[in-house]
C-alpha cells in the first residue's frame, strides 16, 4: 500500500538522478559573469609577466643565488612553472573559493534555492550537481594558467628543456609530464579552500561571506605555517605542503612530501565536504 501511495504522489516519469543534470549546471555556471572574468584574470597574467620581464629585464641571480624566477626566461616550459609558482599562493586560492563558495549560497541570495528544491530537486542530488561543477571549474582554471603560460613563454622564449636552478634541465616533454603532475597536485592541495568555500556556503545566504570566509581561513593557514615555534603541528597544516610540487620538477623527483600534502589536504576536504551535506540535510531553506 505504501509503494501505491508514493507512486501516485510522484509525478509520472520522475526521476531523482535526472534533476538538475551536471551540463545544465554547468552551462549556467559558465555563462555568470565572475566566470568569464576569472578566467580572463588567468589568461591574462603570462602576458603580464612578459611584458614586465620586457620592461625590467631578464631576471638574473641575486648574491649568487638562482631561484626558479631566475630562470623564467630560458624557455617556454620555464615560464609556465613561473606563472604557477607566483600563482600558486594566492591567485589560484581565488578561483577555488569563488567557484566552490558562491555556488550554493547565491541561489539562496537570488531566493532561487527554495524553487530548486520544490522542483524537486534531491538536497543531496543538488548539492552534487554543484559540487562536481565548481571542482571541474576550478580544475579547469589551474590547467588554463599553465597551458596560456607554455604557449606565450614558448612564443616569447622559444621551445626548450625547463632548466632547474639546482642545476640539469628536463627535456621538453618530460618537462610537459611534470607540468601535468604539478597542476594536480595543486588542484589536490586546493580541495580544502574548496571544502571550506562550499561548507560555508551551504551555512550561510551572503556568497560573499562564503568566498571570504575561505580566502581568509586559507591566509590564516599561511600565517601559521610561517610560525616556526610550532614545530612539527605544522605538518598537519595544509598551507605548509603547498610547494611540495616544486620537488616533481627536479631531475631525480621526490614524492614524499605531495604525498604527505596530498593525504592531509584530502582528509581535511572530505570531512568539509561531509559537513556540508549533512548540514543542508537538515537546513531550513528559507530563500
Amino acid at each position: 500500500m505504501s509503494t501505491v501511495a508514493e507512486r501516485a504522489e510522484t509525478a509520472d516519469g520522475y526521476r531523482a538522478r535526472r534533476t538538475l543534470p551536471l551540463r545544465v549546471e554547468l552551462a549556467r555556471q559558465f555563462k555568470r559573469r565572475r566566470t568569464l572574468v576569472m578566467g580572463a584574470i588567468l589568461a591574462v597574467l603570462p602576458f603580464v609577466l612578459v611584458l614586465a620581464f620586457a620592461i625590467g629585464g631578464e631576471p638574473g641571480g641575486r648574491n649568487g643565488r638562482i631561484t626558479l624566477m631566475d630562470t623564467a626566461t630560458a624557455s617556454g616550459a620555464n615560464f609556465a612553472a613561473v606563472n604557477l609558482f607566483v600563482s600558486a599562493g594566492f591567485l589560484l586560492v581565488i578561483p577555488v573559493a569563488l567557484f566552490c563558495g558562491d555556488t550554493v549560497a547565491s541561489e539562496a541570495s537570488w531566493s532561487s534555492l527554495r524553487y530548486l528544491l520544490a522542483a524537486p530537486v534531491p538536497r543531496a542530488r543538488l548539492l552534487w550537481s554543484k559540487l562536481v561543477v565548481g571542482l571541474g571549474m576550478n580544475l579547469a582554471a589551474m590547467v588554463l594558467l599553465p597551458v596560456v603560460a607554455l604557449a606565450v613563454g614558448t612564443a616569447a622564449y622559444g621551445w626548450g628543456p625547463l632548466e632547474i636552478p639546482t642545476g640539469g634541465a628536463l627535456a621538453p616533454g618530460t618537462a610537459a609530464q611534470r607540468l601535468a603532475v604539478v597542476v594536480a597536485y595543486l588542484f589536490v592541495s586546493q580541495l580544502v579552500t574548496a571544502g571550506l568555500a562550499f561548507w560555508l556556503s551551504t551555512r550561510t545566504d551572503a556568497p560573499l561571506g562564503a568566498v571570504g570566509g575561505a580566502v581568509g581561513l586559507t591566509i590564516v593557514g599561511n600565517v601559521l605555517d610561517a610560525v616556526t615555534a610550532l614545530g612539527h603541528w605544522r605538518d598537519f597544516l595544509p598551507a605548509h605542503w603547498q610547494f611540495a610540487w616544486a620537488d616533481a620538477v627536479q631531475p631525480s623527483p621526490e614524492w614524499s612530501g605531495m604525498i604527505q600534502g596530498s593525504a592531509v589536504s584530502l582528509t581535511y576536504a572530505l570531512v568539509l565536504f561531509a559537513l556540508a551535506f549533512r548540514g543542508f540535510a537538515r537546513k531550513d531553506v528559507v530563500s
